[in-house]
Order: C-alpha cells, then sequence, then structure tokens
C-alpha cells in the first residue's frame, strides 16, 4: 500500500536529524515545582471519599491504564507505518507513546471539569508502571518498526526520580491540598478559580518561553512536524475517550481517561533522549527530540482547548455501580 501523498505533506524529515535543540534540565524543574503548587490547587476540592469511589469502582482506572500502555503505543505503532517518516521521526513518537500521562493532565482535568480524582489516580498508577512499561514499549514497538536502528537502545528510568515524581510533585501536594480543603473549606472555595486561572497563565507563558528558547530552529523545521504531532496527539485524544465509551464508562471519567491518554509526559521522553548514558551523543538525535518537545508544547494547547470547549457541557458525576 502506498501513502505517497501523504508523505509529501511531511516533507524531508531527514532534515531533522542534525537538529540539536536548547534543553535545560533546571527549567524543566522549575516547571515541576510550579506544577506541584498547581496540584495542591487541583486538591483543594479532593476528598478522601473520592479515592474510595475510585478503588470501589475500578473499571475506569484499568481501562485508562490499557487505553495508555497498550492501546495507544500499537496505535502510534500503525501511524509511523502509515506515514513512514525518518527513523529518528519514528522512533520519537514511539517513545512519547510509551511514556506515562502528564502531570499537567491534572490541571486540564480541572478545568475541564471531569472526574479530576480519576486523573490523579491514572497519573500516580501510569507513573509508577513506566518503570518497566516505558522501556517496555518502546523496545517492543520500535524493535518492530526499525529492529537494526542504532537508536533502538535499551531504556531506563531511575526509580529514584519516578518516585520524587510521584511523591513530591503529586502525593505531598495533593495530600497538603485535601487537608487544607477539609480544614478550611471556606478559604479553598475562594482559592479555587484563582489558582486554576493562575494556572492557565503559567502554561501560557511556559509555553511562550519554550517556544522563545528554540524559536528560529522550530521556525526553520517545525513545517516537518506540525501536522504529524497534531495526528499523534489527536489520536491520543481520541482513544482516550473511545475507548472506554465501548465498554460504557460514564462521560465524565471518558473525559478524564481522554485527557489521561492525550497529555503524555513528554518531558520524560525529553530526559531519556538527552541522557548521554542511554542515547550516545554521536546519534542523529534531532528527529526524536523535536518530537518530543513539540508535544510537550502542543498537548498543553489542544488540552486547554479540549478543557474550555467540554468545560462549557458539564456533565453528570455522580458515581455508577458499574
Amino acid at each position: 500500500m502506498k501513502f505517497s501523498p501523504l508523505l509529501s505533506i511531511f516533507g524531508n524529515m531527514d532534515q531533522l536529524n542534525q537538529v540539536q535543540l536548547n534543553f535545560n534540565q533546571d527549567s524543566v524543574n522549575i516547571m515541576n515545582l510550579a506544577i506541584a503548587f498547581i496540584m495542591f490547587g487541583v486538591a483543594l476540592s479532593i476528598k478522601p471519599q473520592h479515592f474510595r469511589a475510585v478503588i470501589m469502582h475500578p473499571k475506569p482506572v484499568v481501562i485508562g491504564a490499557i487505553s495508555q500502555y497498550f492501546i495507544l503505543p500499537a496505535l502510534t505503532y500503525l501511524l509511523v507505518l502509515i506515514v513512514k517518516p525518518s527513523t529518528p521521526v519514528a522512533m520519537g513518537m514511539i517513545l512519547v507513546a510509551a511514556c506515562p500521562g502528564g502531570n499537567v493532565s491534572n490541571l486540564i482535568s480541572a478545568i475541564s471539569k471531569s472526574n479530576i480524582t480519576l486523573s490523579v489516580s491514572l497519573t500516580t498508577i501510569t507513573t509508577i508502571l513506566s518503570l518497566f512499561m516505558t522501556p517496555l514499549n518502546f523496545a517492543f514497538w520500535g524493535g518492530l518498526y526499525a529492529k537494526h536502528s542504532p537508536l533502538l537502545v535499551p531504556i531506563s528510568i531511575d526509580p529514584v526520580e519516578m518516585f520524587r515524581t510521584v511523591f513530591l510533585i503529586l502525593g505531598i501536594p495533593v495530600l497538603l491540598g485535601m487537608f487544607v480543603g477539609m480544614k478550611f473549606p471556606k478559604f479553598s472555595k475562594r482559592m479555587d478559580k484563582p489558582i486554576q486561572a493562575a494556572s492557565v497563565i503559567f502554561f501560557v507563558g511556559f509555553i511562550v518561553a519554550a517556544l522563545a528558547g528554540n524559536f528560529s530552529i522550530f521556525l526553520n523545521y517545525i513545517h516537518l512536524i506540525f501536522l504529524l504531532v497534531l495526528l499523534h496527539n489527536g489520536l491520543a485524544f481520541s482513544v482516550g475517550y473511545t475507548l472506554p465509551k465501548i465498554f460504557g464508562v460514564r462521560e465524565f471519567d471518558c473525559r478524564a481517561i481522554s485527557i489521561e491518554t492525550g497529555i503524555q509526559n513528554s518531558g520524560l521522553g525529553l530526559a531519556l533522549i538527552f541522557n548521554p548514558r542511554i542515547f550516545p551523543p554521536e546519534l542523529q538525535l534531532g528527529g526524536m527530540a523535536m518530537v518530543a518537545a513539540w508535544w510537550g508544547i502542543w498537548h498543553i494547547v489542544a488540552g486547554l482547548i479540549l478543557a474550555f470547549y467540554w468545560r462549557k457541557r458539564p456533565v453528570d458525576s455522580v458515581p455508577l455501580t458499574n
């Protein structure tokens, strides 16, 4: 089967392989601290009984994890078979699809008035599972696509780093936010909207800053990956919404699963790509890095658009007994 008209849209992606992005780990750490603050604000409205409801009705959690770690990587593999980008670009897409849900998803779910508790639970679970699911998915699907590529390296994720992500960025802020919300309900109700507004402003600022640091590079090469990332990210949001719908999950949870599947931790992907102990510097990593970097920007834009669209269409959040 030939897709030459489709391939011509994406241009010559081999140009991306020599690209070198300005990657600053300090900016990622600052962003993580900001996310911790945002998670504190999100958790102000979460009560312990919300998590009990998730435990008592685990179907959305199971379907969300399946959507994240089985369906999305498989569909990503099919997409790269159809589009046939350069190998580094394809491997970047597979790596992003193998990453866990991003912490930004909790903010997006809060704005969209989806199931925040389910979102936090899925982010925590998929982040923990990423210790073995991310390397496994990258090795399996990457091996099917380009078995002999030098980019197909065994990757490992530092358990200490994952613990820091789960506990410091999610665990402590959520627990503290829940405590403050229960002890000072008037304060939490008054601060809910200001914190959400500040969070949106922060992420818009983050997008601008991320573009500014690599503006000339994105200007020169964005036309090669914009549509590809748009398709890939749209596929992620779509499967995250459609899969639970097929299994009769309520709309309130379908939206959270869609956001969780569409918002990937591409920051983790970038950290792996720029780790010289995993990917040797002499490899041409431009294509991989551009996919992960632009995904990290675009999924925030797409997520916010989707969140504000759903926000105007609230749904009944009464737990079901399925």
